[in-house]
């Protein structure tokens, strides 16, 4: 329910809250404020209780797309790939070298050139090399 209220905005409204009924009462208004939420909350469960009650098991299954909407929040690309296309392996270990398969060969058993080699800059005026097998 207030999961973008944070500390710096709590402090904000204690602080208002202070200024607005004073420090004699404020005591009173946090106490009214606690109750209130506590049965806004209480008639929020009742109401959802009965309908439940109403409704029988076709209430769980109107809550399944709510669930299924959730998670869709929690969503991680990456961890989908991963698991749907490599069958969980990591994707990155062909690239890091992490993983058993032959990272940084071609095929042929020379290294691959997708990586530029760590050579000396190029000098001024000279051309950089050219791969034909890039083009």
């Amino acid at each position: 329910m207030f999961d973008s209220v944070g500390w710096p905005e709590i402090l904000v409204l204690a602080l208002v809250g202070l200024f607005v009924l004073g420090p004699e009462r404020l005591p009173e208004g946090a106490a009214w404020l606690g109750k209130a939420v506590r049965q806004v909350r209480d008639y929020a469960t009742g109401a959802r209780e009965q309908i439940r009650s109403e409704m029988g098991p076709e209430f769980d299954e109107l809550q399944k797309p709510l669930n299924d909407l959730r998670n869709v929040r929690n969503f991680n690309p990456k961890t989908a790939v991963t698991k749907h296309l490599l069958d969980g392996e990591n994707p990155l270990d062909d690239l890091t070298g992490n993983g058993s398969s032959s990272s940084g060969s071609n095929g042929n058993g020379s290294a691959s050139a997708s990586k530029p080699a760590a050579s000396k800059p190029l000098e001024p005026g000279e051309r950089p090399p050219y791969d034909e097998d890039a083009t």
